[in-house]
């Protein structure tokens, strides 16, 4: 009686949790997933299509299949990898210095990734300012490498490079501190045995100790990178000012579902292209899962 008790307890006390869960999590997924189906403005009573809005995506919308798509692709490519790596190379780093140089330079690599987005294109916003007041153009007039000041925000050719570089500066999130966090967790004896053993270097220690023993950490900063990266979308609108991009040369699919979905209020499209989104998310996590799963 007393057991039974006590779980029905329990079930109180997740129940604030569950509620916004279901409110916040599943009830907007269903609803994205039935809306997908629809034609739906907003206004009027959505009405079923069918598939018609995945058919439209795969071989009628040019600028998905053309710009958003590739730009998705290559944006989260590089970001993705390259923001993991720099994450567990700088969590690595770090775990070698003093307790207190540790914590200051920490505290700065990860305060980007506090930074709000609109905060921090303002910033990113004057350095590549397309006039010569901007300090990239002006350095590069200043050193006679160009003539005219370059218009970095506007111009297809450079903006989707500057959105890699803006996000990579600000990926080092809670991804890279519970790296950080398993590196420092890892025994000291291990490393002293190893090296006793035969290790003859950190790179050993790296590869042989440090990545086996902290895949669960490893595991929880793949999959929140894989999340931001295919989640982000405001940088590309908050540098350039507009959405669409100019030339689409900076739209994720982010930008594409709020474009058909908050601008032209094609919320069924909008819902199709979300459920895509969740899906390629989803299967990504399940390979990183596979990669660093507990043998």
């Amino acid at each position: 009686m007393k057991n039974k008790f006590k779980i029905n307890v329990a079930y109180y006390f997740l129940l604030p949790y569950l509620l916004l869960f279901l409110v916040f999590i599943v009830i907007p997924i269903g609803a994205a997933i039935i809306l997908g189906f629809t034609n739906y403005d907003a206004v009027q009573t959505p009405k079923f299509i069918g598939l018609l809005n995945y058919i439209n995506l795969l071989t009628q919308d040019d600028v998905f299949m053309q710009k958003v798509l590739p730009n998705t692709c290559i944006f989260a490519l590089i970001v993705g990898p390259v923001g993991y790596a720099l994450s567990f190379l700088l969590a690595w780093m770090l775990a070698q210095i003093d307790k207190i140089p540790r914590t200051i330079l920490a505290l700065l690599i990860y305060s980007p990734s506090l930074t709000s987005g609109v905060a921090m294109a303002v910033v990113w916003k004057i350095i590549f300012a397309g006039d010569q007041m901007g300090y990239i153009n002006y350095l590069l007039m200043d050193m006679g490498i160009i003539n005219d000041p370059l218009l970095f925000l506007t111009d297809g050719k450079y903006l989707l490079l500057i959105m890699i570089v803006v996000s990579l500066w600000s990926s080092m999130g809670v991804g890279f501190l519970a790296i950080l966090a398993g590196i420092l967790n890892i025994d000291t004896q291990v490393y002293e045995a190893a090296s006793i053993d035969g290790l003859r270097n950190r790179f050993q220690e790296m590869f042989y100790i440090t990545i086996p023993m902290m895949k669960p950490q490893m595991l929880f900063a793949a999959v929140m990178a894989v999340v931001n990266t295919f989640s982000v979308g405001a940088i590309g609108v908050q540098l350039s000012g507009s959405n669409p991009t100019p030339n689409y040369a900076g739209q994720l699919m982010v930008n594409h579902i709020e474009d058909y979905g908050f601008i032209r209020y094609e919320m069924g499209y909008a819902s199709a292209v979300s459920l895509v989104l969740l899906v390629i998310i989803y299967s990504i996590s399940k390979v990183s899962r596979k990669i660093f799963k507990d043998d």
